[in-house]
């Protein structure tokens, strides 16, 4: 914005006279360097020619300034007021003045003001923006100051350029930074309507119809709403003109954006007809319509009369018929004639609808509240005969469902959601034992494998040396039926799911009868995991059933933990802890379930484990590089031990275990070395070797059988199973944890 000329001061040259003069001229307008005509100089003297005065508005501090200038601090905040104004028409009788409304807008950035006028139609007058946008001055004799937002209230007058304005009214966010400043706001004022306005109103606009009223059908709100969505119908129609024998099908679309209708004809193979594009073209379908089509002009949108007879000079005297007394009514179809089972007139065809699709379902549920509109009776119910033991049932189910057989489609998503990924299997292991009275099965011991992709379970027998049952692969892979059922049903049978293995389940696997009597570690970790679908690894529901059977007996709590820690070692042993649970429970816990408490209160003795673990790697790597020399090493160990005290110097053992190249790691031979060793750094070189022998000491080990205290019914007692540490053989209960669990149950278990 170009800066106003001083007098005296040309735009070629820029003198130092000049420049000084300039500077003596700046100021602030709104916290906004500008530079002014008539600031004072030195001393606050007028310069030569000076006679204004200019006063900037000042901004009250309610509002919340800051230091940001106005233009920052007020940007896009406008005073908007209602007002009008009256002007003269000196020339015509029949108005000699009129009311004009406008709009008075005040920008607070920088105090200008705005006038525009509302645009009505037809008013005869040039409309829109009376007073840019500006700072309007005052008017005589204040012509040196400009309007300010403390000029402005409602009911008062302000004069722009001798014109006056007389304010009415304003918004409501107007109305509150006015309040905020500290201007007491007048009522609002009535506004004056137009003499001629409302005369041509009332007399001419009221009395005036046009010489040709057309009719307007406004179809642009229904285009918008409804474009791009058709109804479909199948429907039939029996010709009763073909030679040909049944019904022709048919295929009805029914277009909600301008209520028209086409059918197209869906002709089979071989039909002797010619293939046309549709059988009936778009358009609206009247519902008394004749066999043929009306003449052109007999259905029309508007009469003519021929008022004056004759044209004259070739012209025609014509007028609308308004009343349209020899006009043609004619009723459409629309959606709500359309429902299934319903008979339509197609030009004279009757065409009969039988079906539609989901989208118009969902139409007629939502517009009519029509929940089904097809009254076909229900599908006929199949009667799928019984299994006849030829193939899977999964296989003689798919032939009897389609002629051309298919095989039976597998769970896929269950298989990529079940499937081994990195070092998760998704196999729940569990150890057995058979359910037997034969003296020789009752110490075979098994492992059942369950694979979750697709829920098939294997049997493996571990191999017993010098037991006369060959061990290995007991039950190939596959899906196991429970017992009981029918074979030759209709049904699908029931087979194993993973709900069915816990440990303390009593499973039949083709007439053998197992007892699962532990689980690794990945298992219980999984079935925790997923307590939503393991009832018996749920912690929550387990305390919550425990709580109803120990509600009435704190004191037997209490006396059996202060019996079972007389030394206050606060420490309680898991078979105490177990003993407690079957005797409280009388039966009504699984043995899976108070492994679940014991492993939730519960503490391990890590080092107990870790040995464990490592002897399990350590046996790996010698049954894998076929190490079987355990008597030859275990010679040269009592041949160095001259004094036979079973014990032998770290060194030495390390020795012995190099001559023989055992294959260990250095680090892992180390490790159990040191773990073995006493303080004086002597190690028991006969119970590592025989912890190391996994020909008869293999890391697998189940759990023993043992009777509970009281009950007749047998329950588990899980101890050191080698092929996990999951078991709680290794868990020391606290007598904090019983305290927290007791609390669970009882409320009020204090003990010592």
């Amino acid at each position: 914005m170009a800066l106003p000329l001083l007098p005296g001061f040309s735009r070629r040259r820029n003198t130092g006279r000049e420049k000084f003069h300039r500077s003596q001229l700046c100021g602030f307008y709104n916290d906004v360097p500008m530079l002014f005509e008539d600031k004072r100089g030195i001393g606050g003297e007028l310069l030569p020619g000076q006679t204004l005065k200019i006063t900037s508005s000042v901004f009250p501090e309610a509002m919340g300034r800051s230091s940001a200038p106005s233009w920052i601090a007020f940007d896009k905040q406008v005073l908007k007021f209602d007002a009008y104004f009256d002007e003269e028409v000196p020339e015509k009788h029949q108005e000699p003045y009129r009311i004009r409304h406008c709009k008075i807008y005040y920008y607070l950035e920088d105090d200008t003001i705005q006038v525009t006028e509302p645009v009505v139609k037809n008013s005869g007058i040039n409309q829109g923006t009376i007073v840019r946008r500006h700072q309007i001055p005052l008017p005589p004799p204040h012509e040196d100051q400009f309007y300010t937002m403390y000029d402005f209230n409602i009911n008062t007058e302000v004069t722009f350029y001798g014109r006056r304005y007389k304010i009415i009214d304003c918004d409501l966010y107007t109305k509150n930074f006015l309040r905020k400043i500290g201007i007491r706001l007048n009522p609002p004022a009535c506004r004056p309507d137009d003499p001629y306005t409302t005369e041509r109103e009332q007399k001419h606009l009221a009395s005036t119809n046009p010489f040709h009223p057309y009719e307007r059908f406004d179809t642009l709100k229904q285009f918008l709403e409804f474009d791009g969505q058709v109804l479909g119908f199948s429907g039939v129609w029996n010709d009763p003109e073909s030679q040909l024998s049944g019904p022709r099908e048919l295929v009805l679309r029914y277009y909600l954006s301008d209520d028209t209708i086409d059918i197209k004809e869906i002709l089979p193979d071989n039909s002797g007809r010619d293939v046309v594009p549709l059988f009936l073209k778009r358009d609206k379908l009247p519902k008394n319509a004749p066999t043929a089509p009306y003449r052109p002009g007999t259905i029309t949108n508007y009469t003519l009369l021929n008022v004056l007879g004759k044209p004259e000079r070739n012209k025609g005297y014509y007028i609308r018929d308004v009343l349209q007394t020899g006009a043609v009514h004619q009723e459409f179809y629309k959606d709500s004639d359309l429902k299934i089972g319903a008979v339509i007139n197609v030009w004279g065809r009757q065409v009969l609808l039988c079906d539609c699709d989901e989208f118009t379902k969902e139409h007629y549920r939502k517009k009519y509240g029509i929940g089904n509109i097809s009254p076909a009776p229900p599908p006929p119910q199949i009667i799928i005969p019984p299994y006849n033991g030829f193939g899977s049932e999964e296989d003689s189910l798919s032939s009897c469902k389609r002629v051309v057989i298919e095989p039976a489609h597998k769970d896929y998503r269950q298989f990529l959601m079940k499937d081994r990924y990195g070092m998760d299997s998704n196999i729940l292991r569990y150890g057995a034992k058979l359910i037997t009275d034969s003296a020789i099965d009752k110490d075979r011991k098994f492992l059942i494998s369950f694979f979750l992709n697709d829920d098939t379970i294997s049997v493996f027998e571990r191999t017993e040396r010098n037991s006369g049952i060959a061990g290995g692969k007991f039950l190939e892979r596959g899906r196991i039926k429970k017992p009981g059922q029918e074979l030759f049903k209709s049904e699908p049978s029931e087979y194993y799911k993973a709900q069915d293995l816990f440990v303390g389940a009593r499973v039949c696997f083709h007439g053998h009868k197992f007892l699962l009597v532990d689980a690794d570690e990945y298992t219980f970790n999984y079935m925790e995991r997923n307590a939503n679908e393991f009832p018996m690894a749920d912690i929550c529901v387990i305390l919550n059933k425990l709580k109803s059977m120990t509600e009435s007996c704190a004191k037997e709590i209490r006396k059996t933990f202060a019996t079972a820690d007389p030394e206050h070692t606060n420490v309680v042993g898991y078979d105490t802890f177990r003993n407690w649970i079957v005797s409280v429970a009388g039966g009504g816990f699984s043995e899976h379930e108070i492994i679940t408490l014991g492993r939730h209160y519960g503490v391990r003795d890590d080092s107990q484990t870790d040995l464990c673990l490592l002897f399990a790697m350590a046996q790996e790597k010698l049954k894998k590089n076929a190490f079987e020399y355990f008597e030859q090493l275990m010679a040269v160990f009592l041949y160095n031990d001259r004094e036979k005290s079973g014990l032998l110097p770290y060194e030495t053992c390390r020795t012995i275990f190099k001559s023989f190249k055992l294959p260990l790691p250095d680090d892992l031979l180390e490790t159990l070395l040191t773990r073995f060793a006493d303080n004086q750094k002597q190690v028991d070189y006969r119970k590592f070797v025989h912890a190391l022998n996994w020909r008869e000491n293999q890391a697998w080990t189940f759990a023993e059988v043992k009777e509970p205290p009281k009950k007749g019914r047998r329950c588990i007692c899980p101890w050191t199973m080698g092929m996990s540490t999951a078991s709680p053989t290794n868990i020391i209960v606290t007598h904090q944890m019983i305290c927290s669990l007791a609390e669970v149950v009882t409320k009020c278990l204090k003990l010592h």
